[in-house]
């Protein structure tokens, strides 16, 4: 089993944890659950806001599902070439969070409205781990391709 295949099932094993526990453990605070946000448990007193809550992750929790399906699509039947390219636009997809999510919860955190203090330090390394992961795995398959 090539390098990529390897990082690809590791993705997909951890990101289904997370849908696990958005979908049937949402006042987690295990793995991506949003029961780090203190807004989370505020929703909880006004039924509308908490509907939206739990709209809005359950929504996070598919779109992760169909990422993980589509991986697994990839690395039973892709070939070579769309196993690099996929890997390629994981690191791209997987970096956007850096972009617009990442200064918001580093906002929270600073605001002392996520619990455990330091939360968003903690994710933004989980997230910096999958594509140091996915960079590596792309550039020892690269090299040994030669």
């Amino acid at each position: 089993m090539d390098i990529l295949s390897i990082s690809i099932i590791i993705f997909c094993i951890m990101e289904m944890g997370n849908v696990l526990i958005l979908y049937f453990a949402t006042d987690s605070k295990l793995g991506n659950g949003v029961a780090v946000f203190d807004s989370w448990h505020d929703s909880k007193k006004d039924d509308a806001m908490n509907l939206f809550s739990h709209y809005m992750t359950y929504w996070v929790a598919g779109v992760k599902l169909i990422f993980i399906l589509l991986l697994l699509v990839v690395l039973f039947t892709g070939s070579e070439l769309t196993k690099i390219w996929s890997v390629v636009v994981m690191i791209l997809s997987i970096a956007t969070y850096f972009w617009k999510l990442h200064p918001i919860i580093k906002k929270l955190d600073s605001m002392g409205k996520i619990s455990p203090k330091g939360y968003s330090k903690t994710l933004g390394i989980m997230i910096s781990g999958f594509l140091t992961m996915f960079l590596f795995a792309l550039i020892i398959y690269l090299i040994g391709m030669k």
